[in-house]
């Protein structure tokens, strides 16, 4: 799959964590199972924002709706220490807070672009089978398009203090993760060290910030 069609589909994914039962009723609401239901319950609140043509236009106060958003369903410690691998483990503890820090900062300008770029798509959620003490689950579902073959993406879930959260997304079987690892290590290796990729990581969100732009990765 081409890097640009890649995220093209992540963006898609993302916003769907959020929008995904938007247009069920209630009662198909409630039978999805605790896990589905944390990819749901951020999505009235969402759909509600992106009905508003101003807030959509408003590039810092879309990051802080989206991080606010997010954040609690998300377990981005985990996702820090998966995408680094051997070099979250050796890595200091203040450079894997920087990192951690950094990285969430670039994923929410990502998920932010999913407001302005993307329209006329739906998520369907497939069967959930599960045990009743699960602590690992990967829900299943496919993003709709008119015109195109439905999109596979899964979430893989993990819960945490009786909370369900997400460390890793699939697209038609290719890992969020694993392809933040490839990028980051080669980046670890080209530039020398973590801290110098922390670095790039921290200025390049402070010039995206500080241009309001959508557009700046």
């Amino acid at each position: 799959m081409k890097t640009t069609q890649y995220l093209r589909i992540f963006l898609l994914a993302i916003l769907s964590f959020f929008i995904s039962i938007s247009a069920l009723n209630k009662a198909i609401a409630a039978e999805l199972l605790l896990p589905q239901q944390a990819i749901a319950e951020a999505s009235d609140k969402l759909k509600e924002k992106m009905q508003n043509p101003e807030f959509t236009k408003d590039f810092a106060q879309i990051t802080d709706f989206v991080e606010s958003a997010i954040y609690p369903h998300v377990d981005f410690n985990r996702i820090s220490a998966l995408v680094l691998g051997k070099y979250w483990r050796d890595a200091t503890p203040e450079e894997r807070s920087q990192f951690n820090n950094e990285f969430r900062n670039l994923l929410v300008r990502t998920y932010s672009r999913a407001f302005v770029e993307f329209k006329d798509w739906s998520v369907r959620f497939l069967p959930l089978k599960m045990e009743s003490d699960a602590s690992k689950v990967i829900v299943k579902t496919e993003i709709l398009q008119p015109g195109i073959q439905p999109i596979a993406v899964d979430y893989r879930m993990v819960l945490i203090k009786e909370k369900w959260k997400a460390y890793d997304i699939l697209i038609e079987g290719v890992s969020l993760v694993t392809n933040y690892r490839t990028t980051f290590n080669n980046e670890i290796r080209n530039s020398g060290s973590l801290s110098a990729v922390i670095e790039t990581l921290k200025t390049r969100n402070a010039e995206a910030l500080s241009k309001n732009s959508l557009h700046n990765s």
